[in-house]
């Protein structure tokens, strides 16, 4: 029988490429293409690594540990180590569940099979076997609907009050783009104008609002030698004070935005009162969002739902 390796290989790498995705949606990881199918290929390299010396090491658990250790890396980065294992370990109980379902379906299906010595063999052609092209060429449609569809029901963050939402800000002819996340946690309003206070992470705007201002913030120093900024940016700043759980009052700086509009899965939300209070506190470990939206942003406020 002739082995066709390009073959085999295709189907190794469409099917790391099947688990990747399959981790991305369990786990609300963003999908960066180029990331993923580099990530499949080092997972399907290992098919080649059977024809050289170091097949031992590859065929080992240590080596597939490595192999599958590179993909997830490759495929999602390094944010820290609780992110790092999160991700290993989800895309083992995927490959797990999938590998189950696998052999339970081949042993449906399978019908060239024959008992040889009191040992059950099966016979396959040299391109594969047919169960995995099977799962692969169905796997990539009904995992496509899975994530756009049902796949919502398995959210950590819920809808409304922990929902991750894109939101952009525009102060006249800039505009600024963020992943915010709903908290109703959150319920800091200016005393003065009673307007709701949207919590922005400066280090990630530093690229988006006057460099000075960004440094001023990150000092930690607001009262102190405010920046001298142009009319644009100035006339949209305010002091915003606040108190923190166990802290005595402290002050905020805030941008005054034109509008803010924000964008969930079912509808966009234009607010027109509203303020971006600058933080120089990293809002998200895992850099999932930028800010955090007040939720009486979400009242009263003009919605257009999005078809």
């Amino acid at each position: 029988m002739s082995v066709y390796l390009d073959v085999i290989w295709m189907l190794n790498f469409l099917f790391d490429l099947f688990l990747l995705l399959l981790t991305s949606v369990f786990l609300k990881r963003p999908k960066v293409w180029y990331r993923l199918l580099l990530g499949s290929l080092i997972g399907s390299s290992i098919i080649l690594f059977m024809f050289t010396p170091v097949s031992p090491f590859f065929s080992s658990p240590a080596g597939k540990v490595l192999i599958s250790a590179a993909m997830v890396y490759t495929a999602y980065g390094f944010v820290r180590i609780s992110y790092f294992l999160q991700n290993m370990l989800m895309f083992y109980f995927v490959t797990f569940a999938i590998g189950g379902g696998l052999i339970g379906t081949h042993y449906f299906l399978q019908q060239d099979s024959y008992l040889a010595n009191g040992v059950l063999v099966t016979q396959t052609t040299g391109f594969g076997d047919p169960v995995s092209w099977i799962l692969v060429i169905c796997g990539f449609p009904l995992l496509w609907l899975f994530s756009s569809g049902r796949g919502k029901d398995v959210q950590v963050k819920k809808l409304q009050y922990h929902e991750i939402v894109n939101v952009t800000a525009v102060f006249g002819d800039s505009v600024l783009s963020m992943k915010g996340l709903i908290d109703s946690g959150n319920q800091l309003f200016d005393p003065i104008t009673r307007t709701p206070v949207m919590i922005a992470d400066t280090a990630l705007l530093r690229d988006e609002i006057p460099l000075e201002l960004a440094d001023h913030v990150m000092s930690g120093n607001i009262l102190e030698n405010l920046p001298e900024l142009d009319e644009h940016w100035g006339l949209r700043m305010r002091i915003i004070p606040y108190r923190g759980v166990g802290q005595q009052n402290q002050f905020l700086i805030g941008l005054k935005p034109d509008s803010i509009t924000i964008h969930t899965e079912k509808e966009e939300i234009s607010v027109k009162k509203a303020i971006i209070g600058l933080s120089s506190s990293k809002l998200s470990a895992d850099g999932d969002f930028s800010c955090i939206v007040h939720p009486q942003m979400l009242q009263g406020a003009a919605s257009a739902h999005v078809s």
